[in-house]
């Protein structure tokens, strides 16, 4: 038998986009900017944050907290004493009814592991860092400023520093085999981390990495090799025991797994603060879709004057729904036979009946989920099903 899926009910999170980086990885396609030389420029953007949570307070009304999420960027270059902050305000105006997880995104460079400690200090308990690669060569060719041997130091320090643990990598680089990744990824089972997040290299056009292979100065691996390297993900981390309970994130154990993004994934309200941001709060009753003003200038004018928001979108049905949809097929969780019966989607006919016969997705209580032969194609399904 199933277990119930939370329902994330009125519990809001926080989502905290803090933009500056170090360097500006040539894959990224993120809103971030470069840090240096900008003290005074932090400081004010720290200041405008915490005034923007509680003008979002406001709005939502009492609410109890459901996590916060610190995210970039490069958030783990953020002075210990602004992330304390944050999480104070947070917590002041959304009391949460016990633990709550308070991740924070990082580089394994040694300058950031020096402020681990800080940041656990601050009220940090979950760590997730951009490891990408254990490999020098494919780390310079992504575009990192850390080493191999810097990111194990890292992973060790963070694993004193915080209760919880997770590290990214990435796969499908060009060149890359079947044979090096399954070494890789062995190696790195052994960090002693307890989540994963493995994604594929995804090349955007805007990026540097986008115009290089416009150009042809490189080729990204054929579908074939991508689609091999995927599976050699699930197969070596599913036998080491990560479930991987989303399309892009791996957990040893239920407790392991992200509780931030699985709120967002269940669509619960969740505030975005900080240039870029994206939020979803429920306003007078209606789903309603917030995007903070990207420029960081134009986002501290905005907070100062009332109006951090670029844009703002009232939901209907159909787009909450599809939404809904959008995010919960991407887990192991799928999404509520209700929320698909709201687009007019049956088990017993249209594109659901035949995704389902085809194997792509399964009836499971009440719910739909997608299958492993639905997950890898999980872009081409959702775009049949909501056809």
């Amino acid at each position: 038998m199933t277990d119930p899926v939370p329902d994330p009910g009125d519990d809001v999170a926080l989502y905290v986009h803090w933009p500056y980086c170090a360097r500006i990885c040539p894959y990224c396609d993120f809103n971030v900017v470069r840090d240096r030389g900008r003290g005074e420029e932090q400081a004010a953007l720290a200041d405008a944050i915490l005034t923007d949570i509680e003008a979002q307070a406001a709005l939502a009304g009492p609410r109890r907290l459901a996590s916060i999420f610190f995210g970039g960027g490069t958030p783990s270059l953020m002075a210990p004493e602004a992330v304390a902050a944050v999480i104070g305000r947070a917590r002041a105006l959304f009391p949460p009814r016990g633990y709550i997880e308070i991740t924070l995104e990082a580089n394994p460079t040694d300058a950031e592991a020096d402020r681990f400690a800080a940041l656990a200090g601050a009220g940090v308990n979950r760590l997730s860092m951009g490891v990408q690669a254990l490999d020098d060569a494919a780390l310079a060719f992504l575009g990192r400023n850390h080493s191999a041997d810097e990111a194990r130091r890292a992973v060790a320090v963070a694993g004193r520093a915080f209760q919880r643990l997770s590290i990214d990598l990435i796969y499908a680089r060009p060149g890359q085999t079947v044979e090096g990744w399954t070494a890789e990824l062995s190696e790195a089972l052994d960090l002693g981390f307890e989540h994963v997040s493995p994604y594929q290299l995804t090349i955007e056009p805007t990026t540097a990495f986008g115009r290089a292979v416009a150009r042809g100065a490189w080729t990204p691996p054929d579908e074939d090799a991508a689609a091999a390297l995927y599976e050699t993900t699930q197969a070596v981390l599913e036998g080491a025991g990560f479930v991987a309970y989303e399309v892009s994130n791996h957990a040893r154990g239920v407790a392991a797994r992200s509780g931030h993004n699985l709120h967002v994934w269940r669509g619960g309200d969740y505030i975005g603060v900080g240039p870029g941001a994206h939020g979803r709060l429920t306003l007078d009753g209606v789903r309603t879709a917030t995007v903070a003003h990207r420029g960081i200038g134009p986002y501290i004018a905005g907070v100062a004057a009332g109006a951090p928001w670029a844009d703002s979108e009232r939901l209907d049905t159909q787009a909450a729904a599809e939404e809904r949809v959008l995010l919960g097929l991407r887990t192991v969780e799928g999404v509520a036979l209700a929320d698909l019966a709201r687009l007019g989607r049956s088990t017993d006919t249209g594109p659901l009946a035949a995704l389902i016969e085809d194997g792509f997705l399964e009836p499971r209580a009440g719910r739909v989920a997608t299958t492993p032969r639905g997950r890898p194609v999980l872009d081409a399904v959702l775009k049949a099903l909501l056809a």
